[in-house]
């Protein structure tokens, strides 16, 4: 895709391949590697990427980068947990659950919140949804390499739509775009977010500082500062627990695949059109369709919960089926290999029949 750098830049340094290294290094003596690399982004169809595009080069890394401690986290995340004991939590805030959830669904219909569900086709000349979810491919892989929380990922690829959905944007500035959204999305939701500097270093310096800077603020302007918005993973939390009521402790495989579901609805421009409630009901009956096919996966508390009847989720879970069975957007693998590791139950790896019987989508009664 670049100059000098070009047969590095097609090769993705996967996990196995790092710890590889690191114990070849330690066995010989010699000083491991720094625990940063570049994240390479893959090859995007039909892009002409200018020259300073050169993806795996040997640069040096920026100086004056503080090394931050990361805090330990465990693999299920603090409010993941689905358990009945969440109930007298009192931050949970159950007393106030149906109102902040009312509210949420207020805010996600709101149009300044909403990208255009057909915004590539209206308004972009120059971007494909193929490229779009080569950049979302990419930025999954950014926000492992900086352990980022899931929020950030989500809130990044909703700054991305609702940006092109007013802004037509060159090929060239779309991963500039990415990392300027991933950038202002850490701002909000991380603790610690990762430098400018950073964000220059994970695209090989392709752009410099002041570059993404710029783009920031002219995304921040076109967003009218309108950062907060409930995503899929907002509602999924919700819905994950209702599914779990009865249980007397939570099923790990459900909530990992359930996340594994949603982020690959990321990768889906066809998603778009669809609010992210939608999104995460649709999520909760597929992972409940994989995991027991036989068992109808719609009931009278997750409908009461969510708002959705069965058939008000049938073209949005075919459509995330169609992805889970690799007929849709097979190509693009980083959210299938990380959840293929071990600490997220391998859940990737499960398959669901091929069909989803029609009596599931219809109607239960409550």
């Amino acid at each position: 895709m670049g100059g000098g750098g070009e047969q590095e830049s097609n090769v993705r340094l996967t996990r196995a391949a790092s710890k590889k290294r690191a114990s070849t290094c330690t066995a010989s003596n010699q000083p491991p590697p720094a625990n940063k690399k570049r994240v390479v982004l893959g090859e995007l169809t039909n892009i002409v990427v200018s020259s300073r595009s050169d993806f795996g080069g040997t640069q040096k890394k920026p100086k004056n980068r503080l090394k931050r401690k990361e805090p330990e986290k465990k693999v299920v995340e603090e409010e993941e947990r689905s358990d009945g004991r969440n109930s007298v939590d009192p931050q949970m805030c159950a007393p106030y659950a149906s109102d902040i959830y009312n509210y949420l669904h207020s805010m996600e219909i709101q149009s300044k919140r909403r990208p255009i569900p057909d915004y590539i086709e209206k308004i972009q000349k120059d971007i494909t949804a193929t490229m779009r979810g080569v950049l979302v491919d990419w930025l999954v892989e950014v926000a492992e390499e900086y352990k980022l929380v899931s929020d950030t990922l989500y809130m990044t690829v909703s700054y991305i739509d609702r940006y092109l959905s007013s802004n037509a944007l060159n090929r060239q500035k779309l991963q500039l775009l990415g990392v300027s959204c991933m950038l202002i999305a850490s701002k909000y939701e991380e603790i610690s977010p990762p430098h400018v500097e950073d964000f220059c270093f994970i695209t090989d310096n392709t752009y410099n500082k002041e570059e993404v800077v710029n783009m920031e603020t002219e995304v921040l302007k076109v967003l009218e500062f309108e950062m907060g918005c409930p995503t899929t993973r907002t509602f999924l939390r919700r819905f994950t627990r209702a599914t779990q009521e009865n249980c007397k402790s939570p099923n790990l495989q459900v909530e990992f695949l359930g996340y594994y579901l949603a982020e690959l609805s990321l990768l889906d421009y066809s998603c778009v059109q669809f609010l992210p409630s939608k999104l995460a009901a649709s999520v909760i009956f597929l992972t409940r369709f994989t995991i027991q096919p036989k068992l109808h996966p719609w009931n009278s508390i997750l409908q009461q919960c969510s708002g959705y009847k069965p058939s008000d989720l049938k073209d949005c879970v075919l459509i995330i089926h169609e992805i889970q069975s690799c007929k849709k957007l097979g190509s693009l693998v980083a959210v299938r290999d990380k959840y293929k590791q071990h600490k997220f139950k391998c859940v990737s790896t499960l398959t669901s029949p091929s069909e989803i019987p029609v009596a599931y989508f219809e109607d239960v009664e409550i």
